[in-house]
Order: C-alpha cells, then structure tokens, then sequence
C-alpha cells in the first residue's frame, strides 16, 4: 500500500515574459528563465530587469516562484559584472539563481548573501556524496545530470535531504550533462557560454572513400541521420519520480512557444496532483499523454531512468509520423450572452474547419468554426494576420487565456 506523498513542484520553462504568465497559468508552481547575460540559452527571448520585476511579481501573486538561470561556463573574463547582476536579481526577488561553474557560485554568495543557489544540471552531479558537497558549500537545491536512474536517486534521497530538481520532460542533449562542443568547431557558437546551434539534430550522410571518391553509405531513398536522441517523458512514471524523493519535476525548453508551455505545464499538472491526491488508486489517463503528443515534435523515451539508451532512443531512421497541431489563437474575452468569444490570431484558421479550445485545469472541447467577424463586426471567412483580432461564436464556455489549436 502506497503512502501519502509530498507534492513535488512543477517547473517549467519560460523564454520571455509571455510564456512566463501562461506556464503559470497553465499550473506551473515555478518557473526557469535566462537573464541577457550567463545564461546557455543566448537566443532564447530571455529577460531583462523590467521584465524580471513584471515576472516575479506576477508569480508571487499566485504563489509562483522564479528561478534565473546563469549556468555558462566562465572563461577568464566571462563572469565581469556578475556581482551586480547577482545582488540585482536579489532585489527583484527571484526565488534562486541556477548556477554550474563553482566561480560564479563564490561570486553569487559573496554578492548576493541569502540568495538561494541550485546546482545547474551542467554540473553532472550524480551520487549523494557529491549532493552532500554541495550541500556543505550552501547550496539548497541540485538539478541532477539527465544520464541518472530511478534507482541512482533512490539511493541518494537515502543518503540527504538537500532539494533534488530532476528533468520529466523535452529535448535530450547528446553530450554528457550538456557540456558539448559541437557548435565550436561547425559554427563557432560556444554551447557552453548560450550559443549552442543544435548541430546534433542537423542532418548528415555517412560515406566511404573508394578510390578517392566519396560514396554515400545510405541507401537511395533512406534517411539522412542525425546524432540526436528522441525527446524525454516521465509522464506515465510520474509515481516512480515523485517516490523517489524528487522535489522538482522539470519541463525543458525555454526555446518553446506558449502552445508547447502551457500544453506540457497543464498536463503535468493535472498528473501530479491526481497521483498525490491518492496514490494507492491512482491510475494512469491516456488522454494525457494524447495530449503530450499534441506538441511533441519528436518520439519519446524515459532517457537514462530505467537504463542506458539504446539505438531505440536515438534519430535514428525514419522518423514516426507525429500528428501536428497547429497553435491558432488565443482568447481575449468571452462573452457568455452572445456566446461569442474574442481571440487574437496566431496562425491562419478560417470558417468549417474544426478547432480544439484548452483552458488550465486540463480542460478541452472540439468546436467547428461556424462564423467568424473582423474586429469591425464584418463576417470574413478566414483569419488570415498574425495577431488579428477577431471574434466567432463558441458553444461552449471559455475564459481569457484558454488556446485555440487546429490539425
């Protein structure tokens, strides 16, 4: 029989200030962001301090938290003015700060004392004496390295109790916790220091030199491959994850849009607190993971948790046919006399074609767009602007911020 269980938090990724509010929204309990400097995600929408003082105040207005990420790898002279930048986001309020290079920790704590610190997973931290270490050196939290099992965190929730963050979901990284070189020498991007251009996902050939002459090893009509593995998703071992004694389950992908942040967030949100709510009946919905494959762009596997990857986990082949959703609009306003709703386009939908509504508390219906008005009044039979504004009617209630998606 299945005990009671701590709720684990729910952290997800936000790029910019708009996928902070709807990861929120959507039932994040805290949320990563990056700063414009010392961060690895350089093209990332990332934050500035108006925008950081926005995101924290709207956070802590719902019992949100916000973490800020400054995980680079300093050379000699990439930690100038990190003090400041430190001591700055303590008077903002952000709830921690993720940091991996050890200088840049003894930087932050002698800037910005009382600031908490979680280890950032680029610091491949994989066995309890080395989470105790960190512990000694004051740090509160430790985002484990991806490349850990189930039973690896078993045995160090057996051994501490400093916060364990541990990744759930998105894009998994070839190189060893992230520390990848790949980028330097194809584009001379330094994914180490937020320029990281993704050349694992890139498409390559494999040739033999006969004769002096290349000759392609790929069969006519094969694929081309990457040296990328397939995405992560813990969502049908949320139980194993949360028994385990891991505090923070985190979403990847602060380079996502508010489709894929608030889809991601709501899903697990609603998993987490169906099994922490009852864990002895607690049963898995497959609608749930329909729902993950809405805005999955890749085939899914549990990465490192349940062993070492096999050639399974990896792009190789020819890739599964994912159905693609496409994010359409967004509502302003609804008003429940008129049943008509206000939305602002995101991508071109016109009338008959169907429309899925989602709204947080995982809650969706299927609509067929009947009618459709310009911000004039004026019928139209499509929405074809970014950002129009635009109004139909819609059978069933929904409420601002709800998205609008389509096939």
């Amino acid at each position: 029989m299945r005990t009671r269980v701590k709720k684990p938090e729910v952290l997800a990724p936000a790029g910019n200030l708009e996928k902070l509010k709807m990861a929120i929204r959507y039932g994040a309990d805290a949320v990563y962001i990056g700063g414009q400097a010392y961060g690895l995600r350089s093209r990332a929408g990332n934050f500035s301090y108006d925008d950081m003082k926005e995101g924290v105040a709207f956070a802590h207005h719902r019992a949100a938290k916000v973490y800020v990420a400054a995980n680079i790898v300093t050379h000699e002279g990439d930690a100038a003015g990190a003090d400041d930048f430190f001591k700055t986001l303590q008077v903002i309020g952000v709830d921690a700060v993720i940091i991996s290079d050890p200088a840049m920790i003894m930087i932050c704590a002698a800037a910005a004392p009382g600031l908490p610190i979680h280890l950032s997973t680029q610091a491949s931290a994989t066995n309890y004496k080395a989470l105790e270490f960190w512990k000694k050196i004051g740090l509160e939290r430790v985002v484990l390295a991806r490349e850990v099992g189930i039973e690896e965190i078993r045995e160090m929730r057996r051994h501490t109790d400093i916060e364990i963050e541990a990744f759930i979901h998105g894009a998994m990284c070839i190189a060893y916790s992230g520390r990848c070189t790949l980028s330097n020498h194809m584009v001379n991007r330094d994914a180490n220091r937020g320029g990281c251009a993704q050349s694992c996902r890139w498409k390559y050939d494999l040739f033999d030199m006969e004769g002096g002459k290349a000759k392609s090893l790929i069969p006519e009509g094969g694929e081309a491959f990457s040296m990328s593995a397939v995405d992560l998703s813990m969502l049908r071992h949320l139980p194993d994850m949360i028994d385990a004694g891991v505090n923070s389950l985190k979403i990847e992908g602060r380079m996502k849009s508010i489709h894929y942040v608030s889809t991601v967030s709501n899903v697990y949100r609603k998993a987490v607190d169906t099994y922490c709510a009852d864990p002895e009946h607690y049963t898995f919905d497959p609608a749930w993971e329909d729902e993950i494959w809405k805005v999955a762009q890749r085939d899914l596997s549990t990465g490192f948790y349940y062993g070492v990857p096999t050639e399974k986990e990896q792009l190789f082949g020819k890739p599964r046919k994912i159905p693609k959703y496409t994010f359409a609009a967004q509502v302003m306003s609804y008003d429940p006399e008129t049943k008509m709703a206000t939305l602002q386009q995101r991508n071109n939908f016109g009338t008959g074609e169907e429309v899925e509504f989602y709204g947080p508390g995982f809650v969706h219906f299927k609509q067929t767009v009947h009618d459709l008005f310009d911000e004039n009044g004026e019928p139209i039979d499509r929405a074809p602007n970014p950002m129009m504004t635009c109004r139909m009617t819609v059978d069933q209630p929904v409420e601002p911020h709800f998205l609008m998606r389509k096939k």
